[in-house]
């Protein structure tokens, strides 16, 4: 059964370190692999994984431009990376098109790192133009573990009212909808028209309370997930097929999803 892990992160071999390094010293967590593209590589081909998405975050105004053209030089047959625009880059609008132009399939919003709320109206022009070009938003969502418990930018219910807003966007929303937030995901999310994916949630939750939401959302509209390097790929997926989800559900969570959404 093929395989797509919707969400993963990597850096240039030049700054991954670095960055690894910065990272993990803003949370209680380490990563668990070097975070460059050939270790990601390396994980996919021991994890029994055949496409990863690779989720870029612009965490300055001047960074989209660096990140497509490296994203443009790292993607492949196994590697389908996602650019990302930063509220306050001139244009921004403009960067969403020139990525659709380029064909990318959508970009990556991180509320925290890029100091928004999701519901922000200077995310209108952004939001706007992932909906009119086609693009999908694959967006953090919930609470995250580098910041303070009570931080809301990513909210289900902010989240809920961008959709309300752009109904024809097309929003993939990471962590089942709400890291430590999946009782506002009930309330807001769940059978909604946006897209759940599964990374670092599985083993939180619990096999029950997992499956519960997947089938109360619905198997059609959720993605298999990890979050690498900050959870192994390996044990994300063995989690998921311990789920017991049958063989058409699993090959729709684990690949058939996402690949129609990605044009594969």
């Amino acid at each position: 059964m093929k395989v797509i892990d919707f969400h993963t992160h990597a850096f240039p071999d030049s700054i991954a370190a670095r960055a690894i390094a910065s990272l993990e010293a803003e949370c209680p967590w380490k990563a668990v692999a070097p975070g460059t593209v050939a270790a990601l590589l390396e994980s996919m081909d021991s994890a029994g994984i055949d496409v990863s998405v690779l989720c870029a975050i612009a965490t300055k105004p001047d960074q989209p431009k660096g990140i497509l053209e490296w994203c443009g030089k790292v993607r492949s047959s196994r590697i389908i990376p996602l650019p990302s625009v930063h509220p306050d880059t001139p244009d921004s609008a403009g960067w969403v098109r020139r990525i659709a132009k380029e064909g990318f399939p959508g970009i990556k919003l991180h509320p925290m790192y890029q100091e928004f709320p999701a519901d922000d109206p200077r995310m209108d022009p952004i939001y706007a133009a992932v909906s009119e070009t086609g693009l999908f938003i694959t967006i953090h969502c919930g609470r995250d573990i580098a910041y303070p418990p009570d931080d809301d930018r990513a909210s289900p219910k902010r989240l809920a009212d961008v959709i309300r807003r752009f109904p024809n966007l097309k929003m993939v929303c990471t962590h089942l909808g709400g890291w430590r937030m999946w009782d506002e995901v009930a309330r807001h999310l769940l059978g909604g028209e946006v897209f759940l994916e599964t990374s670092f949630s599985l083993t939180e939750l619990g096999p029950q309370r997992s499956v519960e939401i997947i089938r109360a959302h619905g198997a059609e509209k959720v993605f298999f997930g990890t979050d690498w390097p900050w959870a192994r790929q390996d044990e994300e997926l063995a989690n998921f097929r311990q789920l017991g989800f049958d063989k058409k559900q699993a090959r729709r969570i684990l690949h058939a999803n996402a690949a129609k959404l990605l044009g594969l």
